[in-house]
């Protein structure tokens, strides 16, 4: 896939600028990739916090989803090639970021340990993301294979989760499968990281601007899918 993404930077021994046998011009698509996704993380945390604070209603963040998707299909490829691809890239991940905030404020609100099931979540999707970075980085194999793969699952866990989200409108709620999409969600998302990652490292992919909503895309799925799955197995009413 050559959507969108997303992530932090690495430090130490496996920071892209001292990876060995990396190429020059993959080294570079890889610093500006994780400079850009460290500030759009930051961004979309700040916008986080104030929808949190503003209380925004839950349907805001359907609303910015939509808005967002459209941006990434197709706004973000026509513009990547372009400065005006990094203000596309921060006005994705600032409505997710808003969006956000309702998700979170309904966990803090629902469950008495809903800020510990946060950041529950938020710690596992950064040490995932960082593990599976490093591990992209540093072995260097090419996860070319995986394309296939993960285009279809990801389709078909799109599909799934709209069908769940309409028949969730008209009262109907079976939880065992929204569990089941957010898991299938959960590891779809860290063979897109791993797939990413390995197509910077390899050369496969070259724009850095694409890069970044790939990754941030995969971070905030893994994210809010963890989040799912943690509020139902340790969440305290």
């Amino acid at each position: 896939m050559s959507d969108s993404k997303i992530h932090t930077t690495l430090s130490g021994r496996g920071h892209p600028g001292v990876v060995p046998g990396l190429a020059e011009s993959a080294r570079n698509v890889l610093r500006n990739t994780y400079m850009l996704l460290s500030m759009t993380l930051l961004f979309s945390a700040v916008m986080a916090g104030v929808s949190m604070a503003m209380n925004v209603p839950y349907g805001a963040s359907l609303i910015c989803s939509l808005v967002a998707l459209g941006l990434l299909w197709f706004v973000v490829p026509r513009t990547a090639q372009s400065e005006a691809g990094i203000w596309v890239v921060f006005a994705v991940t600032g409505l997710l970021g808003f969006g956000l905030g309702p998700v979170i404020n309904a966990y803090v609100g629902r469950f008495a340990n809903g800020s510990q099931i946060v950041m529950m979540a938020f710690g596992l999707t950064g040490a995932i993301f960082v593990g599976l970075s490093a591990y992209a980085i540093r072995s260097q194999r090419d996860f070319s294979f995986m394309r296939g793969m993960l285009f279809g699952g990801i389709l078909l866990a799109f599909v799934l989760s709209i069908g769940m989200l309409v028949a969730s409108m008209f009262g109907f709620y079976f939880q065992p499968l929204a569990l089941g999409i957010s898991a299938m969600f959960a590891l779809l998302m860290c063979g897109l990281i791993l797939y990413q990652t390995g197509e910077i490292v390899n050369g496969g992919e070259t724009n850095y601007v694409l890069a970044t909503v790939t990754l941030y895309v995969s971070i905030y799925n893994l994210f809010t899918s963890l989040l799912h799955l943690l509020g139902f197995a340790a969440g305290e009413e």
